[in-house]
């Protein structure tokens, strides 16, 4: 084995002496009293010799009685430490579901402001286009002056060649003369007809569209007004709901 160091001796003899109040002198103390007891010739030195043991002893016990109160003591500092500790991580764990609800609020705030917002863009698009009755007014104006302009068409021309002078001619001249005549109005009025037919149809697929997007632009009204509604109707409940939860820790 090797030297043993004045370290180890120091550190053996403090963990021997617990705190530092003299045990072990006292424990020495006291078993040489107890050989010296032993050995004592007379009953004085003997009665001396017994007096010091019980004067070690109960310094002794005094000792050992307060190593267990510090003993007890510091027990039940490490359980208030622990509740304290306790106490601590409730705290984090309650402020993080605070920040975390206090975060899920803005996001509903951000939402609602935002449909707010388009709410009143639409608004103003809404405004900038005419009323539906009038709408459908001048739609319903425009294709009855369509539809008087090709009456108007097909009655001039009937007039016209009802009031063409009669040349006097005969036989295959009047014939060719009629027949060709006629079917140069006939071309004329069809392809009037095909115009104004091609007319009409532009002004019904526009009138068409156009109520397909008001109807459309009506949907979207009405929706956009039911997340408004449903999300005034979420931060009222959560407000009476935070309220009553402020009530209650108050109480």
């Amino acid at each position: 084995m090797g030297a043993v160091t004045d370290d180890e001796v120091i550190r053996k003899r403090l963990l021997i002496d617990g705190d530092g109040a003299g045990d072990d002198r006292r424990i020495n103390l006291l078993v040489k009293s107890f050989i010296k007891w032993c050995n004592s010739g007379s009953q004085e030195e003997g009665y001396s010799q017994y007096q010091r043991m019980l004067s070690t002893l109960s310094q002794c016990e005094f000792s050992m009685g307060k190593t267990l109160l510090v003993y007890d003591m510091n027990l039940r500092e490490m359980e208030n430490y622990e509740k304290i500790y306790k106490d601590i991580e409730n705290s984090i764990a309650a402020a993080h579901e605070k920040i975390s609800e206090c975060k899920k609020q803005i996001l509903q705030a951000k939402r609602i402001r935002k449909n707010r917002q388009e709410y009143d863009a639409l608004a103003k698009v809404i405004q900038h286009h005419p009323d539906r009755h009038e709408t459908l007014k001048d739609c319903f104006l425009e294709q009855q002056s369509y539809s008087t302009k090709e009456e108007a068409a097909v009655t001039g021309l009937i007039t016209s060649n009802a009031q063409e002078p009669i040349q006097e001619v005969t036989g295959a001249e009047l014939l060719n003369g009629s027949v060709c005549s006629i079917i140069r109005q006939l071309e004329a009025l069809g392809k009037e007809l095909q115009h104004l037919s091609h007319i009409k149809e532009n002004v019904e697929d526009k009138l068409e569209l156009r109520r397909k997007q008001f109807h459309v632009l009506l949907s979207t009204i009405h929706e956009l007004q039911q997340t408004l509604e449903n999300d005034e109707k979420l931060s009222e409940a959560e407000e009476s709901q935070e309220t009553q939860m402020e009530t209650e820790t108050k109480q």
